[in-house]
C-alpha cells in the first residue's frame, strides 16, 4: 500500500510588504493550528518515510513542525523549488517517479496546487484545502507509478477547523 499525505502550509504573515512571497514566515496562529493537526496525526499513528516541502519559508517551517510532531528527522526533509510553483499535474508526475521503498510520503505545498491535486483523488472534491489542511490518501498498490490506476483504500481530510470548531 502507498500513502500520500498532502499538506497545505500553515497560515503565514502578510505583515511586511517588503518580504517576497517565497520568504513569508508563519504566523503564531498558524503554528497553533499546526499543533492541533499534529495531535491528530499522532492519534492516527502517521509515520512518513519521506517528507518533501516546497522551498518557501512558510512551507519549510510547516514541514519542520510536522516532522518533529511525527518523529521524522528534520534534517531528512527534502526541499525543492519545483514544489513552490508546480501544477497538480507536475506534482502527480513527481509522485509517479518516487522510489517504491517509500510507502508513506508527505508533501507540504501551496494552493491552488494542493487543492487541485487532492481533487484528482477524492471521491467528494473540496473547494479549498485550508492552511494546515491535510489530506491522506491510501492506494491499493505497491508501486508509486500505479497510484493513478489503483483503487483508493481510504482517505481522510483533516483541517484545524474540523479539529477545533473555533477556527
Amino acid at each position: 500500500m502507498k500513502t500520500l499525505i498532502l499538506v497545505r502550509h500553515a497560515k503565514s504573515s502578510w505583515d511586511n510588504p517588503l518580504i517576497s512571497d517565497h520568504d513569508r514566515p508563519l504566523l503564531e496562529i498558524g503554528k497553533k493550528r499546526t499543533r492541533l493537526v499534529i495531535a491528530k496525526l499522532q492519534e492516527m499513528k502517521v509515520q512518513p518515510d519521506l517528507i518533501i516541502s516546497s522551498s518557501a519559508v512558510r512551507a519549510i517551517e510547516t514541514a519542520r513542525y510536522l516532522a518533529k510532531g511525527v518523529n521524522y528527522p528534520v534534517e531528512m526533509i527534502k526541499t525543492s523549488s519545483v514544489y513552490y510553483t508546480a501544477s497538480a499535474r507536475e506534482l502527480l508526475n513527481e509522485f509517479l517517479d518516487m522510489p517504491d521503498r517509500f510507502n508513506t510520503i508527505m508533501l507540504v505545498g501551496h494552493n491552488p496546487t494542493m487543492t487541485n491535486l487532492t481533487n484528482k483523488f477524492l471521491s467528494n472534491p473540496i473547494d479549498n484545502l485550508p492552511t494546515t489542511g491535510i489530506v491522506q490518501i491510501c492506494f491499493k498498490t505497491d508501486k508509486w507509478d500505479q497510484i493513478h490506476l489503483s483503487k483508493i483504500e481510504s482517505q481522510a481530510v483533516i483541517t484545524p477547523k474540523n479539529l477545533n470548531g473555533n477556527h
